[in-house]
């Protein structure tokens, strides 16, 4: 049975929240970026914030005539899905949280009594793109380069999950040359640009690159060599197919991926070379795979409600 009324998908980044509201036809009602809560080691303020969202979400779908019928929420870091809790968040100072369940009481106490469907930022985008650009065959890996870096696996159109470990490409360690001893996103990832080349911002600095600023020119080709070696190694290891290369740093578009293709291209050497492509949903695609997971778990609440005879879905979460 589908869902009948809007659904709320809620990315949680390094920086910012980004949440959209969308009807079952897909039509984006309303969308909604607030900053994300530092210093927040029990995501307590997290979970103030995402009830705040539903809340401004649940009046908007009223306003269109219809009802929000659940939420969904991705969180980076390394995450139990099935547990409902972020094992690690390096980037939110979180470790062995059970963020669901704060988020879901937090929504009950504003009377947002709906499913709650939890999960992987990165997975949760993966599940965006293929599902919208036609990648359910073969080995797809998103690789969106924001904040961190990450990646998730895609094998014949089912996400990989790997216990919540899969993907964790920016915290492997280099071990030889000039950045010996950094985790690969301390030098590949948009926020790692910004940092190292002084700039306000990974735009700001890609900004400066165009300019011809010297500095930022290097920083970006180390960004470029270092994503580039862990693109090759995922990509002999896994044996992808298309590599779609997403977040903030993508939006740069020609200027990231002609020189990533030809670095990834310069290493695969007698292995089959990925197709390289830009994320369709850029830095959206976790809020979007957030409300598709949403949209499943309300699905999957109907059904079983419908079986057991219920004429109102109960609030569950997954």
């Amino acid at each position: 049975m589908a869902a009948r009324g809007a659904v709320l998908g809620v990315d949680v980044g390094g920086t910012g929240i980004k949440a959209r509201l969308t009807g079952t036809d897909g039509q984006v009602l309303d969308e909604q970026r607030v900053p994300t809560p530092r210093d927040d080691p029990a995501a307590e303020s997290l979970a103030v914030v995402v009830a705040e969202l539903a809340v401004h979400a649940r009046s908007v779908a009223r306003q269109q005539g219809t009802t929000l019928d659940a939420v969904g929420l991705v969180v980076p870091g390394v995450v139990d899905e099935a547990a409902g809790r972020s094992v690690l968040s390096v980037n939110l100072g979180w470790q062995d949280v059970p963020v669901r369940q704060r988020v879901a009481e937090a929504l009950r106490a504003t009377g947002t009594d709906v499913p709650l469907a939890f999960g992987h930022d990165v997975r949760a985008g993966a599940l965006a793109e293929v599902q919208s650009g036609g990648l359910d065959h073969g080995t797809v890996a998103f690789v969106p380069v924001g904040t961190g870096l990450a990646s998730a696996l895609v094998v014949d159109g089912r996400v990989v999950s790997g216990d919540g470990w899969a993907g964790e490409i920016g915290q492997v360690r280099i071990p030889t040359g000039p950045h010996a001893g950094l985790r690969v996103e301390e030098v590949a990832s948009a926020g790692a640009v910004a940092r190292r080349s002084g700039a306000p911002s990974a735009h700001a600095a890609m900004l400066r690159v165009v300019d011809g600023d010297p500095v930022a020119r290097r920083v970006w080709d180390e960004c470029v060599a270092v994503l580039a070696d862990a693109l090759a190694w995922l990509t002999a290891t896994a044996g992808c197919h298309t590599l779609v290369i997403g977040g903030g740093l993508a939006q740069s578009g020609t200027l990231l991926l002609d020189p990533l293709t030809v670095a990834v291209t310069d290493r695969l050497v007698g292995v089959r070379v990925p197709a390289l492509v830009g994320a369709r949903h850029g830095d959206a695609a976790g809020a979007i795979g957030a409300a598709l997971l949403a949209q499943g778990l309300l699905a999957r609440t109907h059904e079983r409600n419908h079986d057991l005879g219920l004429d109102h879905p109960r609030a569950v979460s997954a």
